[in-house]
């Protein structure tokens, strides 16, 4: 049997990190397995879905270089087969009318919270055999006796009493097929084999079960993956806009360590750490799914895409800059320049072009702070000793540039930190930067020396 599998989103929202995981599992899962994957847009809420974010979604993928089958399923366009379903179920007595209010149904709510029972539908209907009407939903006839049972992929078996359940509403009086009702005629339509997906949609599998049964079709196989947690050890949600998978795309983050990152973040094999998308779809079903929830952190993520990076050449490295900043050119020496001065100082794209704005062009203003704590009186007359004597040097070269750094030491009777705050401020506008001999190096004698002086003439 062919494996094929999908994701679902809702295109409420952007697609956050513990989105692409799932996503990244369920087509990893069939694409190990020679199977297939499609993308299915969960459209039906029409007040909150929207096109931005249908477009937001591929566009992640499409960076991502997850490549789903065939088109992607819109659920809104799969309305008649809901009906025809719910029609189906009724005709087999396996669903019914209810002319329940919702007065009487939160009503019942509260009474069942306040005895402390579990809130659920109380069947008032079930046996009443009432015709359609204007105000009329229509329930599914959950079975009331026995249990569902099913083997979870990823956390063994699983066994709920149909006790727990309730005969959940199908077709809502407005007209409107529910989320469980849908989601079952969609993967009948698709022929959908395998469901990975978060655990927050468990409650709804022995539901969706039972849906499968009544209308006579194979149940799929399904593995529910543990969501991920932040740094705080809370849930992700896609609410939380830092992490929309874009956010990470404009920190710098390569597609590539972001994915490796996540497979690794619930999956394992051995102890291996870097899988490239390749490597991932030929051992994927050979490893574990793990079923405790993990921790995310952007530190190990940074780690895996600093990796990723020493693993490129200059070029590659430059030509995916050279998108990002006007600085960078892959045909320019001194671009080259700059990113072996900071290369080792760099996690992602973003830090490469944060740590380098000093080497291209001029220096516009200093920290106030900084400035006043760094260019004081004595300092200033140390910046004067330094540059009169990087004038007179015939080399312009990191032995002699050291040399001076070492002579003005000595005859001022200061420790590095003396003249290394001013120096470094005063040709980088900071004080966090490589050594100084090599960014003098970069930077050339002219800018060197004019940067200088001009702090000099600023603060004196």
């Amino acid at each position: 049997m062919e494996v094929i599998s999908r994701f679902a989103p809702s295109p409420t929202g952007l697609l956050h990190i513990g989105g692409v995981r799932t996503a990244l599992f369920a087509w990893l899962y069939a694409k190990s397995r020679g199977g297939k994957c499609f993308l299915r847009f969960e459209d039906t809420d029409i007040k909150r879905s929207e096109q931005k974010y249908i477009d937001s979604i591929l566009q992640d993928f499409d960076w991502l270089n997850i490549n789903f089958d065939g088109k992607p399923f819109y659920q809104s366009q799969n309305r008649s087969n809901h009906l025809n379903a719910i029609k189906q179920l009724l005709e087999d007595g396996k669903a019914y009318y209810c002319n329940c209010s919702s007065e009487r149904l939160e009503e019942l709510r509260n009474k069942q919270i306040k005895e402390g029972l579990k809130p659920k539908y109380d069947n008032k209907c079930r046996s009443l055999d009432l015709e359609d009407s204007p105000d009329s939903a229509i329930r599914f006839k959950n079975p009331e006796s026995n249990s569902i049972q099913f083997n979870d992929l990823i956390r063994g078996s699983i066994e709920i009493s149909n006790e727990e359940l309730d005969d959940l509403i199908l077709l809502r009086n407005d007209g409107s097929p529910t989320y469980n009702l849908s989601v079952v005629v969609d993967d009948i339509e698709m022929s959908i084999t395998h469901i990975i997906r978060g655990d927050d949609h468990i409650s709804n599998t022995p539901r969706q079960i039972n849906i499968f049964k009544a209308l006579g079709k194979q149940v799929p196989e399904y593995g529910h993956v543990p969501m991920i947690l932040d740094e705080s050890g809370k849930r992700l949600s896609k609410r939380e806009g830092a992490l929309g998978t874009e956010v990470y795309k404009e920190m710098g983050m390569l597609p590539e360590a972001l994915l490796n990152y996540l497979a690794r973040l619930g999956w394992s094999l051995g102890d291996e750490e870097f899988f490239t998308i390749e490597d991932l779809v030929k051992v994927f079903k050979e490893g574990r799914l793990n079923n405790s929830a993990s921790s995310f952190s952007i530190d190990k993520l940074k780690w895996y895409n600093k990796e990723y990076l020493s693993r490129m050449s200059e070029q590659e490295i430059l030509e995916k800059l050279s998108k990002l900043s006007k600085n960078f050119s892959k045909k320019d020496e001194s671009s080259v320049k700059a990113l072996r001065l900071i290369k080792d100082r760099c996690s992602t794209l973003n830090e490469y072009i944060d740590n380098s704005d000093y080497l291209f062009g001029d220096l516009q203003s200093y920290d106030l702070e900084e400035s006043r704590n760094v260019f004081t009186v004595e300092s200033i007359e140390v910046l004067k000793i330094l540059t009169s004597k990087l004038k007179d040097l015939n080399y312009w070269s990191e032995d002699q540039i050291l040399k001076v750094i070492e002579q003005v030491k000595s005859e001022k009777q200061i420790g590095m930190k003396e003249i290394g705050q001013p120096f470094r401020l005063a040709i980088t506008g900071r004080l966090n930067a490589p050594s100084l001999d090599k960014i003098s190096i970069v930077l050339g004698r002219e800018r060197v020396i004019g940067r200088i002086d001009k702090v000099i003439q600023e603060f004196s």
